[in-house]
C-alpha cells in the first residue's frame, strides 16, 4: 500500500491565525456559533475547512457552559502544523474515502507516535477530531484521520455537482469528486456517498483505518525526509474512534495479524460480533416501530424529551400505540396498558430502560428511520433512484416540502452536514402513507428487510454480516470504553458481547461501561439531559493516557482497571469529582 499512487495529494500549512486543532478558533471560537462566509455562494476552502472542523467538535464534544471541557478535562491548545489530504481506495469499491494526515509542527521524531482514527457516525474527514486530533495532537503525534466512506460529500443531480478534494463544490468532469454517482435525470435528487455509491463500506471500515495509517506513514515519509522511512515497527500506531468510528477501529484491530497497531482504544462501538450480541440495523427497525409507543409508558414520564409540553407524551407515540393494538400486537385498552406493553415486548428483546431513557432523544428526532432507512440503501448497494421502500434524498424548503437546492446550503454541506440527511435543506422522503401513523409504514417495510426471507432480506443480512469484526491478536492492548446509558448503541447489544466473546477467545480487553453516560456528550448542552449524565470522551481521554504511559514510559498494561464511579452532573457545572478519573 506504501506504493500506491493516492492521486493529488493536497498539502496546506495551518500556523498564525489558523492551526489543526481548532482552525484559529480556539475553545470559544468553536463553542460560539459559526462565522458567516464572505461570500455564502463560494465560500472559499479555509472558510469551508473551519466550518467543518467546528462542526465535528459541536457533534461530538459538550462545549457548552456546564459541560467542563477545557476546565474539567480536554482542551483546545493551539497547534500549527500541516495537512496532507488525498482520495483513497479500496479494491474493488465505487468510491473513495477521504484520507487526511495532520503533522504538528512539534511532532516527536524521537517517540514516532502516529494516531489514526475514522470518523464518528456518517461524519466526514474532521469527524473524529475532538477525539484524536484532541489527545493525540498535544502528545506530539501525528494524527491521520479517515471518513470511512461516509460524510457530506453529497452529489446534486440538479446541476450535476459534487465536493471536489478542497471541499469546494465542483461538476462532473471538472475535477476528481469525492463522490460521483451513477448517470440520473436531474430530477433524481440528492445522492449520498455512504448510502448510494453501491459499495457497502461499512464492510471495510477496517480497511479503511489501515489505509489511513498507512497514507499517514507515507505522508510522514514525506514531511521528515530525513528520518524516512516511518514504518509500523519505528512508528508506534495508536487506532482509537468512537461510535462507528470506534467500530471501525475494533474491525481493524481485526485484521491486525502482523502489529501494525501498538494499541486500540474504542468508544461506544458500533461493533457486531456474529452470533452474539444483535446488529444495529436490527435494534434499530425494531425501536423505530415500538419505542414510539413504550415510550409513552408512566415509567419515562420524567425522562427528558420522553414528553412534551405539560409532560404531555409527543402526539405521534399514542397514535403508534393505537396502531400497533389495531395490528394485535398488542392488546391493552388505553394507552397506558398499551405503552407497559411496548415497554415489556422491548425488555424481552434485551433492552433496558435505562437505554430506552435516554432512546428518547433518537425515538423524539426520527433518528432511528433515519438510520435505517440509510444503511438499509448502503447494505442493498443501491443508488439514490432506487432506495428500499420508496424512500429517497431530495431538497426540501423551509416547510420541507420538495424543490431545489438552497444554493448557499449546498455549498457548504460538505462543511455543516452530518453525512445522513435530513438536515442542511435535504429531506428523506417517502415511505410514510396518508393515514394518522404515516411513517409506520416505511419503517415496518424496513423492519421487514431484516426479518424476511426473500432474496432482499437474504442479501441485507449477507452484507450486515459482512461487517462483523474478527478476533484481534492476542497481545494487542485493547480498551473499549461505553457509556451505561447508551440509548443509540446499547451496551447489552454491542459492547458486552464483542468484549465477552473476546474473554472467550482468551483475549483480556479493558473495558469500561460508565455509569450515568450515555451516547452523545453533545446532547448534554440541552436544557435538562445533562442532569442525569457525566460526558464519555474524558474516559476516553484518560483510556489513551493509560495507553502511552504503557507505550513510551514502560508503564506495565494493565490486565483490568476498575470502571470510576461515575456521578450525574445535576443541575449545576461539572466538577472534576463527578467523573471518579483515576
Amino acid at each position: 500500500m506504501r506504493d500506491v499512487d493516492y492521486g493529488e495529494v493536497r498539502v496546506t500549512d495551518h500556523r498564525g491565525q489558523d492551526d489543526l486543532l481548532s482552525a484559529g478558533l480556539g475553545l470559544a471560537g468553536l463553542a460560539s456559533t459559526p462565522r458567516p462566509f464572505a461570500d455564502p455562494l463560494n465560500p472559499t476552502t479555509e472558510e469551508l475547512r473551519q466550518r467543518a472542523i467546528q462542526t465535528s467538535w459541536k457533534g461530538i464534544a459538550d462545549l457548552g457552559p456546564l459541560g467542563g471541557y477545557g476546565t474539567v478535562y480536554g482542551g483546545v491548545p493551539e497547534v500549527p502544523g500541516r495537512e496532507y489530504q488525498a482520495f483513497a481506495r479500496i479494491p474493488g469499491a465505487n468510491a473513495p474515502h477521504r484520507v487526511l494526515l495532520q503533522v504538528p509542527d512539534h511532532f516527536d521524531r524521537q517517540k514516532r507516535c502516529l494516531v489514526v482514527t475514522a470518523s464518528s457516525g456518517s461524519r466526514g474527514i474532521y469527524g473524529a477530531i475532538a477525539l484524536a486530533g484532541a489527545w493525540g495532537l498535544p502528545h506530539g503525534c501525528a494524527v491521520a484521520y479517515t471518513d470511512k466512506g461516509t460524510g457530506a460529500g453529497y452529489f446534486d443531480y440538479a446541476d450535476n455537482s459534487g465536493v471536489g478534494l478542497d471541499g469546494r463544490r465542483a461538476k462532473r468532469g471538472e475535477t476528481e469528486l469525492e463522490f460521483q454517482p451513477s448517470p440520473a435525470p436531474s430530477t433524481a435528487g440528492i445522492a449520498v456517498k455512504q448510502m448510494n455509491s453501491g459499495d457497502n463500506p461499512e464492510a471495510d471500515w477496517g480497511q479503511h483505518v489501515i489505509q489511513a495509517a498507512q497514507f499517514g506513514l507515507a505522508m510522514l515519509d514525506r514531511a521528515f525526509p530525513a528520518e524516512a522511512p516511518f514504518t509500523p515497527q519505528n512508528t508506534r500506531i495508536i487506532a482509537t474512534g468512537l461510535s462507528n468510528g470506534g467500530g471501525a477501529v475494533l474491525q481493524a484491530a481485526g485484521l491486525d495479524k502482523d502489529h501494525f497497531f501498538a494499541g486500540v482504544v474504542a468508544l461506544e462501538p458500533n461493533v457486531h460480533v456474529q452470533g452474539h450480541g444483535r446488529a444495529m440495523y436490527d435494534y434499530a427497525t425494531e425501536a423505530a416501530i415500538w419505542l414510539p409507543c413504550a415510550l409513552s409508558a408512566e415509567h419515562f414520564a420524567s425522562v427528558p424529551l420522553a414528553r412534551g409540553p405539560r409532560g404531555v407524551p409527543l402526539p405521534a407515540w399514542p397514535v403508534r400505540c393505537a396502531s400497533l393494538r389495531a395490528q394485535g400486537k398488542l392488546s391493552g385498552n388505553t394507552v397506558t396498558e398499551q405503552a407497559e406493553q411496548a415497554r415489556q415486548y422491548l425488555h424481552a428483546r434485551g433492552w433496558t430502560d435505562e437505554a430506552m431513557s435516554t432512546a428518547a432523544s433518537t425515538t423524539a428526532f426520527d433518528l432511528w428511520r433515519v438510520i435505517a432507512a440509510g444503511y438499509a440503501s448502503s447494505y442493498l448497494r443501491r443508488g439514490a433512484t432506487d432506495m428500499p421502500c420508496g424512500f429517497h434524498y431530495a431538497p426540501v424548503d423551509a416547510k420541507g416540502l420538495p424543490g431545489t437546492a438552497d444554493p448557499a446550503a449546498r455549498a457548504a454541506w460538505w462543511a455543516d452536514a452530518s453525512g445522513i440527511p435530513p438536515g442542511n435543506g435535504i429531506g428523506l422522503l417517502g415511505g410514510t402513507s396518508v393515514s394518522t401513523d404515516p411513517t409506520l409504514i416505511g419503517s415496518e417495510c424496513l423492519r421487514a428487510l431484516w426479518t424476511g426471507d426473500d432474496h432482499e432480506s437474504q442479501a441485507l443480512r449477507a452484507s450486515v454480516a459482512a461487517t462483523a469484526v474478527r478476533l484481534p491478536r492476542n497481545d494487542l492492548p485493547l480498551w473499549v470504553v461505553h457509556g451505561a446509558s447508551d440509548g443509540l448503541l446499547p451496551t447489552v447489544f454491542s459492547s458486552e458481547p464483542y468484549v465477552a466473546w473476546l474473554r472467550d477467545e482468551g483475549r483480556q480487553p479493558i473495558y469500561w461501561k460508565v455509569p450515568h453516560a450515555q451516547h452523545f456528550d453533545a446532547f448534554l448542552a440541552l436544557p435538562g439531559f445533562g442532569d442525569g449524565h457525566v460526558p464519555l470522551l474524558p474516559y476516553g481521554y484518560a483510556a489513551l493516557d493509560r495507553l502511552w504511559a504503557h507505550l513510551y514510559q514502560g508503564t506495565a498494561w494493565p490486565a483490568e482497571v476498575p470502571t470510576p464511579a461515575a456521578q450525574p452532573r445535576g443541575a449545576g457545572v461539572l466538577v472534576s469529582g463527578m467523573l471518579d478519573l483515576p
